[in-house]
């Protein structure tokens, strides 16, 4: 989710090249939409032919399709930086570099993330959603919840619903202008301590409520239901005789 631009025309590494053409697609993507980028202008950013830019990621859809994954898309390397403190200064880290990583590359992770020119593409809705996979992966590790096997498919539901909250929290702030990064800041690390401190524990403390009950605990509450009805039908009807004349 972050990317650095090397300097151009230089001898460079197959990785620090690759590296370089993505960081000047980034920078294209973000700036314009999809349909008024070619592999040729990323290739003249780059200042390396456009058979370099096909080699290292074919077509120019597959180079977007790059572009998307790495804008929104959370790498290890954050993880690995987060500091080893209590959960309430992880929590604090992880927000602030999200934001840090969203505003450095505004134009481009708000291209991303909204798919712009791109909007409904199938191959875009893949690289989104398995990016909504990692992320929740990754910040139940960075929560200290990775091994929680029992609710797992619960905690990253409520961890992607976390990232929707984060993107669209963002959007207020970058897009339009409607919150401070200080006020974004807050609303994150509150909502995230939240989950992790109050919700997260009720769902491990259930015992399956969460879950859809056994068929057979609806057919023993359909039964005690339509016993219930048929004794407040009868007593209904006795009521009814009692008042007649």
């Amino acid at each position: 989710m972050s990317v650095e631009t090397a300097p151009r025309r230089r001898r460079l590494e197959p990785d620090a090249r690759r590296g370089q053409i993505l960081a000047c697609a980034v920078r294209l993507f973000g700036e314009r939409p999809y349909a008024d980028v070619s592999t040729t202008d990323v290739a003249r950013e780059a200042g390396v032919a456009r058979g370099l830019v096909n080699h290292y990621f074919g077509a120019k859809k597959d180079l977007y399709l790059e572009v998307v994954r790495v804008m929104v898309t959370i790498p290890e390397v954050a993880l690995e930086r987060l500091p080893k403190g209590d959960l309430r200064t992880r929590v604090d880290a992880s927000v602030t570099w999200f934001l840090d990583v969203v505003s450095r590359h505004s134009t481009s992770w708000l291209a991303a993330v909204t798919a712009r020119g791109m909007g409904g593409d199938a191959d875009v809705e893949r690289v989104l959603a398995e990016a909504e996979e990692v992320a929740a992966d990754r910040m139940l590790v960075a929560v200290g919840l990775a091994g929680e096997a029992e609710h797992h498919e619960e905690l990253r539901g409520m961890v992607r619903a976390y990232c929707g909250l984060a993107t669209s929290t963002a959007r207020e702030w970058l897009q339009r202008d409607a919150l401070t990064r200080a006020q974004v800041h807050l609303l994150l690390t509150t909502t995230l301590l939240t989950i992790v401190e109050q919700v997260i524990p009720q769902v491990l403390a259930s015992d399956g409520s969460t879950r859809p009950a056994h068929p057979a605990a609806f057919s023993a509450e359909d039964e005690l239901l339509d016993e219930i009805d048929v004794r407040g039908a009868a007593r209904r009807r006795r009521a009814a005789d009692q008042d007649l004349p």
